[in-house]
């Protein structure tokens, strides 16, 4: 079972610079047709780019670990991007905020119960307005997986 005391606990903010170049890989990665995220010399994000902050996040920092799931019976639920104007573009340098937002349970059919973690991570510039939000969803099955047969 989680630790719902976790809910509304943050990690250490950081960092998170905007490069041109990383733009236009992970449009390339995506298989982007767009030509203003190739082509352009001040490109605007893709809106799914802020995926990306995963990489400039600390080594061995987790909100699943203040929550205490096992990550061998982990889902991916849902992702949710909202943007308080244009998407971010390049040379934007972001302070990333993790938080817990919240954590319930709901009976599976097959897999006990399963609990569920939504995590939002704040992206402000370097003013520190609010530029964009990621509302994440992952799933702890209530057992791992059996093999059938």
């Amino acid at each position: 079972m989680a630790d719902k005391s976790a809910i509304g606990s943050t990690d250490e903010p950081f960092e998170m610079v905007v490069d041109r170049s990383k733009i236009r890989e992970f449009a390339r990665a995506t298989k982007s047709q767009n030509p203003a995220y190739v082509d352009d010399p001040e490109p605007v994000s893709e809106p799914t780019f802020l995926m990306s902050s995963a990489f400039w996040a600390p080594a061995g920092s987790s909100l699943f670990a203040k929550v205490g799931l096992d990550l061998r019976r982990i889902l991916h639920g849902g992702q949710e991007f909202v943007f308080h104007g244009p998407p971010p573009a390049a040379g934007a340098k972001l302070t990333v905020t993790p938080r817990i937002e919240d954590i319930y349970e709901k009976e599976g059919k097959r897999g006990g119960t399963m609990t569920f973690v939504v995590t939002v991570q704040e992206f402000r510039d370097e003013k520190g307005n609010l530029v964009a939000e990621s509302r994440s969803t992952v799933i702890e099955t209530g057992r791992a997986p059996q093999k059938e047969g």
